[in-house]
């Protein structure tokens, strides 16, 4: 028999407050072990990270700079104020076809205009709880969107792998196609390092997950590209400081 209604227990609901944007200690797990695993997790989050956050910068039409800022600052504001407990942040190549358009209609200027205005959609839709509202979302069209996305991103990268000008935010098949046309003679060399970078991402995982396959694919190819003089493009010397983004 069903329970009369007045019985059955109605699910908690938490209030939301102010103050629960801020961390409180119940939060953080300072016990040595639980010290050490989230050190290491951190360190091993911010080493494949940092070449991540140089490409997508590079393919959002703003410079490296920039998307070491962005890293370690959204790192920072993730870790204190997010909600769980086994939250990875980090650079999001699905940013960078947003941000790529913007930069190349109203300037360098914009982003970060548009980081605060992101933040505040985001800060209104999870006081409204739509989060739920994914799991609505059927498999394929996430799946989908993950592949044109995919797809958009290689494309954006050609012209800067060939060191091409091509203006930013125009369409990306167009620019590829004339990238390749104009830079033929650096095709070869340039799919030969995109190759070793994959091949050195898909096998170390499987000799060893404890090293980063996407930083130590970095430093290979790297290393190979100067030693032996390779012609292809370089992203150029990174900044040793942190440049202070002014809101226009």
């Amino acid at each position: 028999m069903n329970a009369p209604a007045s019985t059955v227990p109605r699910r908690a609901r938490a209030k939301w407050t102010p103050r629960g944007l801020w961390p409180a200690r119940r939060d953080y797990d300072l016990r040595p072990l639980a010290l050490r695993s989230d050190l290491l997790a951190g360190l091993t989050v911010g080493v494949v990270a940092l070449p991540l956050a140089l490409a997508f910068a590079v393919s959002s039409g703003v410079s490296p700079a920039v998307g070491l800022v962005t890293a370690v600052v959204a790192g920072i504001v993730a870790a204190v104020f997010g909600g769980s407990h086994v939250q990875v942040s980090g650079p999001t190549g699905a940013m960078a076809v947003v941000v790529a358009p913007i930069v190349a209609s109203h300037g360098a200027g914009a982003v970060p205009v548009l980081a605060v205005m992101a933040g505040l959609i985001v800060l209104v839709a999870g006081v409204a709880r739509l989060g739920r509202v994914v799991t609505f979302i059927p498999w394929p069209v996430v799946e989908g969107f993950t592949l044109g996305i995919a797809t958009i991103i290689f494309l954006q990268q050609v012209p800067g792998a060939l060191d091409t000008r091509e203006a930013a935010g125009g369409n990306p098949v167009v620019a590829a196609v004339r990238s390749v046309a104009d830079r033929g003679d650096a095709v070869g060399w340039t799919l030969a390092c995109v190759a070793a970078v994959a091949v050195v991402m898909l096998v170390l995982p499987r000799i060893t997950p404890a090293v980063p396959a996407s930083l130590l694919a970095v430093i290979v190819v790297t290393t190979a590209a100067e030693v032996l003089h390779l012609p292809v493009a370089r992203i150029g010397s990174l900044p040793d400081s942190l440049p202070v983004p002014a809101i226009p």
